[in-house]
């Protein structure tokens, strides 16, 4: 099942961090936030991408343009450092299709301009370049389909790190409490589509108001409630802590990093030290 990624946003919020990098580029880790995104649907076998491009779009072309696995990965050289032979890899199976959405499209206007790499499919996902998740994926897909609904997407309580504050009818305070304790729900993206949602978007709509307004009037709106990790890096904050989650060893999102058998994977030469990029011989 192809997977959309919406890369368009400016991340306004992680200038602190840097204004020069486009939000889905900003490390988590050693690696950008939607390498991560990626990752977790590569896991479970959805490794055909389209990112839908806005900002700063050739921040992202150049990262993977010149994405060499063998600085990503364990290896083995011998001959001089003239074979190289990787212990794991990346993204050597992954098929990405970059497509410029505009600089200022919203979601549903990014969906639409990626229309023609999806439409022939009955289903696909959709996901914000910079929300990170364990859900299970292959449920999600399943409950969807057995509801014979139009879209469904992750259904997460919000950030604790907020507050809420609670008045009785009279408006006197009786209480304040972290916003994930209050019973609330939040879309979560990680969206899962048949290809009828085309239907219900018309020209310029934001994905999240008015077309979903219709999916649920029309009872094709299925969210798939979800009570485990998940996490939005809006913040400098929320950058370091899920930093500090990488570097505990604790990155709830990283479903990939179980146990597993190691495949066999082929010995590769490099370039030559002439200049000429390694990374032609790596895919």
């Amino acid at each position: 099942m192809k997977v959309v990624i919406f890369c368009g946003g400016k991340g306004l919020r992680l200038r602190e961090f840097s204004e020069n990098t486009p939000k889905p580029m900003v490390p988590v880790g050693s690696r950008p936030i939607v390498w991560h995104t990626m990752k977790y649907f590569a896991h479970y076998g959805h490794k055909e991408f389209i990112l839908a491009l806005g900002y700063k779009s050739e921040f992202i072309k150049d990262f993977f343009l010149s994405y060499n696995e063998a600085m990503s990965n364990d290896f083995v050289i011998t001959n001089g450092g003239r074979t190289v032979k990787l212990l794991s890899s990346d993204i050597d199976d992954w098929t990405i299709t970059f497509v410029d959405t505009g600089m200022e499209s919203n979601i549903g206007e990014r969906l639409v301009k990626v229309r023609e790499h999806v439409a022939s499919d009955e289903y696909f996902m959709c996901s914000y370049a910079d929300c990170l998740t364990d859900a299970p994926l292959d449920d999600m897909i399943d409950t969807l389909k057995r509801s014979k609904k139009t879209m469904s997407f992750v259904a997460v309580k919000p950030s604790s790190s907020f507050h809420a504050v609670q008045y009785n009818a009279a408006g006197e305070l009786i209480g304040i409490k972290p916003a994930d304790q209050l019973g609330l729900y939040i879309n979560g993206g990680y969206w899962i589509m048949r290809r009828e949602v085309f239907d219900y978007i018309k020209p310029g709509e934001e994905m999240v108001e008015e077309p979903m307004k219709r999916l649920i009037a029309a009872n094709q709106l299925a969210p798939y409630r979800y009570d485990g990790f998940w996490a939005c890096m809006d913040t400098f904050k929320e950058k370091m802590m899920l930093d500090d989650m990488v570097n505990a060893g604790k990155a709830k999102w990283q479903v990939w990093a179980k146990p597993l058998s190691r495949p066999v994977l082929p010995t590769i030469t490099p370039a030559l030290k002439t200049g000429a990029p390694a990374r032609d011989s790596l895919q």
